[in-house]
Protein backbone atom coordinates (compact mmCIF):
# COMPACT_ATOMS: atom_id res chain seq x y z
CA UNK A 1 0.00 0.00 0.00
CA UNK A 2 2.49 2.53 1.07
CA UNK A 3 4.65 1.84 -2.27
CA UNK A 4 1.03 1.72 -4.26
CA UNK A 5 2.48 -1.23 -6.16
CA UNK A 6 -0.33 -3.02 -8.51
CA UNK A 7 -1.41 -6.58 -7.92
CA UNK A 8 -3.85 -9.21 -8.99
CA UNK A 9 -6.83 -10.02 -7.22
CA UNK A 10 -7.88 -13.39 -7.96
CA UNK A 11 -11.83 -13.62 -7.57
CA UNK A 12 -13.14 -17.80 -7.24
CA UNK A 13 -15.13 -18.88 -9.89
CA UNK A 14 -16.01 -22.72 -9.28
CA UNK A 15 -13.73 -24.85 -7.24
CA UNK A 16 -10.11 -24.82 -8.95
CA UNK A 17 -10.90 -22.00 -11.41
CA UNK A 18 -10.54 -18.01 -10.42
CA UNK A 19 -11.33 -14.72 -12.62
CA UNK A 20 -8.60 -11.84 -12.39
CA UNK A 21 -9.51 -8.64 -12.19
CA UNK A 22 -5.69 -6.46 -12.22
CA UNK A 23 -4.13 -4.29 -11.54
CA UNK A 24 -5.46 -3.69 -7.71
CA UNK A 25 -4.39 -1.35 -5.44
CA UNK A 26 -4.71 -1.49 -1.35
CA UNK A 27 -5.81 1.59 -0.46
CA UNK A 28 -6.99 1.59 3.22
CA UNK A 29 -5.80 -0.66 5.90
CA UNK A 30 -8.10 -1.40 8.46
CA UNK A 31 -6.47 -3.22 11.24
CA UNK A 32 -8.80 -3.28 13.62
CA UNK A 33 -10.68 -5.66 11.50
CA UNK A 34 -7.87 -7.32 9.87
CA UNK A 35 -9.07 -6.42 6.74
CA UNK A 36 -7.90 -3.52 3.59
CA UNK A 37 -9.94 -2.15 1.16
CA UNK A 38 -8.64 -2.48 -2.30
CA UNK A 39 -9.94 -0.46 -5.30
CA UNK A 40 -8.97 -1.30 -9.42
CA UNK A 41 -6.09 1.19 -10.99
CA UNK A 42 -6.60 4.58 -12.15
CA UNK A 43 -8.94 6.87 -10.21
CA UNK A 44 -7.66 5.73 -7.10
CA UNK A 45 -3.54 5.99 -7.11
CA UNK A 46 -1.76 6.97 -5.75
CA UNK A 47 -3.89 7.70 -2.74
CA UNK A 48 -2.09 10.73 -1.00
CA UNK A 49 0.71 12.67 -2.49
CA UNK A 50 4.14 11.37 -0.31
CA UNK A 51 3.63 8.16 -1.58
CA UNK A 52 6.41 7.50 -4.32
CA UNK A 53 6.07 5.11 -6.59
CA UNK A 54 8.92 3.07 -7.24
CA UNK A 55 9.98 2.51 -11.25
CA UNK A 56 8.40 -1.25 -11.30
CA UNK A 57 5.25 0.11 -10.30
CA UNK A 58 5.63 3.13 -12.77
CA UNK A 59 6.12 0.85 -15.45
CA UNK A 60 3.53 -1.61 -14.43
CA UNK A 61 0.76 1.04 -14.51
CA UNK A 62 2.03 2.59 -17.81
CA UNK A 63 1.68 -0.82 -19.11
CA UNK A 64 -2.41 -1.14 -18.55
CA UNK A 65 -4.84 0.95 -19.65
CA UNK A 66 -8.38 1.19 -17.69
CA UNK A 67 -11.86 0.47 -19.92
CA UNK A 68 -15.06 0.53 -18.06
CA UNK A 69 -17.45 -2.35 -19.63
CA UNK A 70 -20.70 -3.53 -18.27
CA UNK A 71 -20.02 -7.41 -17.66
CA UNK A 72 -22.58 -10.18 -16.73
CA UNK A 73 -20.73 -11.12 -12.90
CA UNK A 74 -21.85 -14.95 -13.17
CA UNK A 75 -20.63 -15.29 -16.82
CA UNK A 76 -17.41 -16.66 -16.13
CA UNK A 77 -19.13 -19.41 -13.56
CA UNK A 78 -21.82 -19.99 -15.94
CA UNK A 79 -19.64 -20.65 -18.89
CA UNK A 80 -17.47 -22.91 -16.61
CA UNK A 81 -20.51 -24.66 -15.23
CA UNK A 82 -21.45 -25.33 -19.02
CA UNK A 83 -18.37 -26.37 -20.50
CA UNK A 84 -17.63 -29.07 -17.67
CA UNK A 85 -21.70 -30.24 -17.97
CA UNK A 86 -21.01 -30.64 -21.98
CA UNK A 87 -17.63 -32.21 -21.39
CA UNK A 88 -15.76 -29.72 -23.11
CA UNK A 89 -17.31 -29.95 -26.57
CA UNK A 90 -20.03 -28.17 -28.94
CA UNK A 91 -23.46 -29.76 -28.33
CA UNK A 92 -23.21 -29.60 -32.18
CA UNK A 93 -20.39 -30.39 -33.82
CA UNK A 94 -18.48 -32.16 -30.92
CA UNK A 95 -15.30 -29.59 -31.30
CA UNK A 96 -13.18 -30.43 -28.29
CA UNK A 97 -11.22 -27.43 -28.13
CA UNK A 98 -12.09 -24.82 -24.99
CA UNK A 99 -11.06 -22.05 -26.60
CA UNK A 100 -13.36 -22.33 -29.62
CA UNK A 101 -16.08 -22.98 -26.76
CA UNK A 102 -18.94 -20.70 -25.64
CA UNK A 103 -21.33 -20.68 -23.16
CA UNK A 104 -25.10 -19.79 -24.88
CA UNK A 105 -28.12 -18.69 -23.13
CA UNK A 106 -31.04 -20.56 -24.39
CA UNK A 107 -32.99 -17.67 -23.16
CA UNK A 108 -30.97 -14.26 -22.39
CA UNK A 109 -30.09 -12.49 -19.19
CA UNK A 110 -32.87 -9.99 -20.38
CA UNK A 111 -35.62 -12.65 -20.27
CA UNK A 112 -37.58 -13.77 -17.13
CA UNK A 113 -36.71 -16.98 -17.36
CA UNK A 114 -33.32 -16.41 -18.44
CA UNK A 115 -31.59 -17.44 -15.47
CA UNK A 116 -27.84 -18.73 -15.17
CA UNK A 117 -28.04 -22.68 -15.13
CA UNK A 118 -26.67 -25.53 -16.47
CA UNK A 119 -30.20 -26.27 -18.20
CA UNK A 120 -30.40 -23.17 -19.57
CA UNK A 121 -27.23 -23.03 -21.36
CA UNK A 122 -25.54 -24.96 -24.17
CA UNK A 123 -22.18 -25.35 -24.81
CA UNK A 124 -21.50 -24.58 -28.46
CA UNK A 125 -18.34 -23.74 -31.00
CA UNK A 126 -17.79 -19.78 -31.88
CA UNK A 127 -19.81 -20.49 -35.33
CA UNK A 128 -22.36 -22.39 -34.02
CA UNK A 129 -23.07 -20.10 -31.15
CA UNK A 130 -23.01 -16.90 -33.11
CA UNK A 131 -25.45 -18.90 -35.59
CA UNK A 132 -27.88 -20.02 -32.66
CA UNK A 133 -28.06 -16.03 -31.76
CA UNK A 134 -28.62 -14.62 -35.31
CA UNK A 135 -31.60 -17.32 -35.77
CA UNK A 136 -29.63 -19.84 -38.74
CA UNK A 137 -29.64 -22.41 -36.72
CA UNK A 138 -32.48 -23.20 -34.77
CA UNK A 139 -32.57 -26.37 -31.65
CA UNK A 140 -36.19 -27.92 -31.48
CA UNK A 141 -37.60 -28.81 -28.13
CA UNK A 142 -36.84 -32.65 -28.87
CA UNK A 143 -32.91 -31.17 -28.83
CA UNK A 144 -32.45 -31.62 -32.86
CA UNK A 145 -30.85 -28.97 -34.94
CA UNK A 146 -32.60 -27.05 -37.51
CA UNK A 147 -30.68 -25.45 -40.21
CA UNK A 148 -32.68 -21.87 -41.17
CA UNK A 149 -34.51 -22.75 -44.84
CA UNK A 150 -32.71 -20.42 -47.41
CA UNK A 151 -29.02 -21.57 -45.74
CA UNK A 152 -30.19 -24.83 -46.40
CA UNK A 153 -31.13 -23.98 -50.36
CA UNK A 154 -27.51 -21.40 -50.29
CA UNK A 155 -24.68 -22.80 -52.35
CA UNK A 156 -21.36 -21.32 -51.09
CA UNK A 157 -18.45 -24.06 -50.58
CA UNK A 158 -17.25 -26.52 -48.13
CA UNK A 159 -17.43 -24.36 -44.67
CA UNK A 160 -21.19 -23.60 -45.11
CA UNK A 161 -22.05 -27.43 -46.21
CA UNK A 162 -20.30 -28.97 -43.44
CA UNK A 163 -20.26 -26.64 -40.71
CA UNK A 164 -23.66 -25.67 -40.67
CA UNK A 165 -26.10 -27.31 -43.31
CA UNK A 166 -24.61 -30.86 -42.67
CA UNK A 167 -25.96 -30.67 -39.08
CA UNK A 168 -29.86 -30.03 -40.57
CA UNK A 169 -31.58 -32.82 -37.96
CA UNK A 170 -29.31 -34.12 -36.14
CA UNK A 171 -29.29 -34.54 -32.75
CA UNK A 172 -27.23 -32.28 -30.19
CA UNK A 173 -25.38 -34.03 -27.65
CA UNK A 174 -25.85 -33.72 -24.37
CA UNK A 175 -24.74 -33.75 -20.89
CA UNK A 176 -24.34 -37.05 -18.70
CA UNK A 177 -26.02 -35.91 -16.14
CA UNK A 178 -29.87 -35.98 -17.04
CA UNK A 179 -30.61 -32.86 -14.65
CA UNK A 180 -28.33 -30.77 -16.46
CA UNK A 181 -29.86 -31.15 -19.91
CA UNK A 182 -31.68 -28.08 -21.68
CA UNK A 183 -34.80 -27.95 -20.44
CA UNK A 184 -37.61 -28.54 -23.62
CA UNK A 185 -39.41 -25.58 -21.76
CA UNK A 186 -36.85 -23.52 -22.70
CA UNK A 187 -35.73 -24.67 -26.01
CA UNK A 188 -39.42 -24.42 -26.76
CA UNK A 189 -40.04 -20.78 -26.63
CA UNK A 190 -36.65 -20.28 -27.84
CA UNK A 191 -37.50 -22.03 -31.09
CA UNK A 192 -40.40 -20.58 -31.19
CA UNK A 193 -38.15 -17.08 -31.50
CA UNK A 194 -36.26 -19.11 -34.18
CA UNK A 195 -39.23 -19.61 -36.55
CA UNK A 196 -40.80 -16.07 -35.92
CA UNK A 197 -37.37 -14.90 -37.09
CA UNK A 198 -37.35 -17.53 -40.12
Amino acid sequence: MRRGVPLVYFVGIIPGRYMTVLPVYIVRDHPEELSFSVAVDAPYMPVSANIKLDPVSLEARRAYVTVETQQRVHQRGFRERVLRAYQEQCAVCRLHHEELLEAAHILSDKHPKGVPIVPNGLALCKLHHAAYDRNILGITPDRTVVIRLDILRESDGPMLQHGLQGFQGGKIHLPRAKQLWPRADLLAERYEAFRRAS
